[in-house]
């Protein structure tokens, strides 16, 4: 009889798939975006011993409906929908396929950047509804602007090699990442938050939503950096103060954004950003590639296999760890 993992979404990249067969798992998967209720259920029923999120939220109750679940392993790096303390008290540690999506996130995020700052779309809408837009037009060079990186994680680090061709001046700020990831970019490093924001023409966001980060781009933050500079997020959208971002946009301390997350997902059809040309949104895909599934998928299913087997994991795979460690659960192995 074949182990079940529960793919918390309607599809997983084939060669993910193939890999947890060649280790005898069945994949099982729930519709997009089910609740809580619904994943609970459905661990019930098919008795996995695994979650590898997706989509949803997995919380204390799917945990307690489920005494067999070794092990949630995302899909991805973002862990804010899969409650980590609940996790840790019950010894089951939560993967993350780190760096898996870099290149494809940090490509959207500078199809945004292009996309925002040259204004493409307002334009094409001007042009395809029979204006001309040339006379008293103008735009904005790149080259020589400043971008501040918040976070420098992996996505950040792609992010940032690629502006640079673009021809930006990089600045960054995380207190947890090393020298050499500053110098290996060639970014200069800010010690303070309130200095990113001041430095930063383009501000890209590349950290992680947390009681510490939700709603660090407010209205304090958006006024002190340039006017007329751009927000550009790729992370999560609980980064952003939404209402915030608006009025800085409607009064012209921002000229732009470029947005591919939201508070929340998806956002209302009255939401404020739809009235606002300056601000370019796409549905939370900048990750979505063929590529990058197969990536991410492959990671986060032979993290599911380690974690079983009793093997090494990666210390920065696992999100919970030092949870892990305080609530004396310690069973699990880290490789160094």
């Amino acid at each position: 009889m074949s182990k079940k993992i529960l793919v918390t979404g309607p599809d997983l990249d084939p060669s993910a798939v193939k890999l947890a067969q060649d280790y005898g798992f069945e994949t099982v998967h729930t519709p997009a975006y089910a609740d809580a209720a619904v994943i609970a259920d459905l661990m019930k029923q098919s008795g996995a011993e695994a979650i590898l999120s997706r989509m949803g939220r997995i919380d204390a109750s799917v945990m307690d409906a489920a005494p067999q679940l070794r092990v949630i392993s995302k899909h991805g790096v973002g862990v804010d929908n899969i409650d980590l303390a609940a996790a840790a008290a019950r010894g089951i540690p939560v993967l993350m396929a780190t760096g898996a999506n870099a290149v494809s996130v940090a490509e959207h995020a500078i199809a945004l950047l292009l996309a925002t700052v040259k204004r493409v779309l307002p334009l094409d809408a001007g042009l395809r509804a029979g204006r001309w837009e040339k006379p008293g037009f103008l735009g904005r060079e790149l080259a020589g602007a400043r971008l501040g990186l918040l976070g420098m994680g992996a996505i950040a680090q792609a992010t940032g090699r690629m502006a640079k061709g673009l021809g930006l001046e990089i600045y960054g700020y995380d207190p947890y990442a090393k020298p050499e990831v500053f110098e290996a970019l060639g970014a200069t490093r800010c010690e303070r938050l309130e200095d990113l924001f001041a430095q930063s023409d383009v501000l890209s966001l590349h950290c992680p939503l947390t009681n510490e980060t939700r709603g660090v781009v407010n209205a304090e933050a958006i006024a002190r950096m340039p006017k007329g500079a751009y927000v550009v997020n790729t992370a999560r959208g609980g980064l952003i103060d939404e209402a915030a971002l608006v009025a800085a946009i409607r009064s012209g301390q921002l000229a732009g954004a470029g947005l591919d997350t939201f508070a929340v997902e998806p956002p209302a059809a009255d939401h404020p950003f739809f009235a606002e040309p300056a601000i370019v949104l796409t549905p939370h895909i900048g990750g979505v590639t063929r590529e990058a599934g197969a990536r991410v998928g492959v990671e986060a299913v032979r993290g599911i296999i380690q974690v079983i087997a009793g093997e090494a994991v990666a210390p920065e795979r696992i999100a919970n760890r030092a949870l892990l460690a305080g609530a004396g659960k310690t069973n699990l192995k880290a490789g160094e």
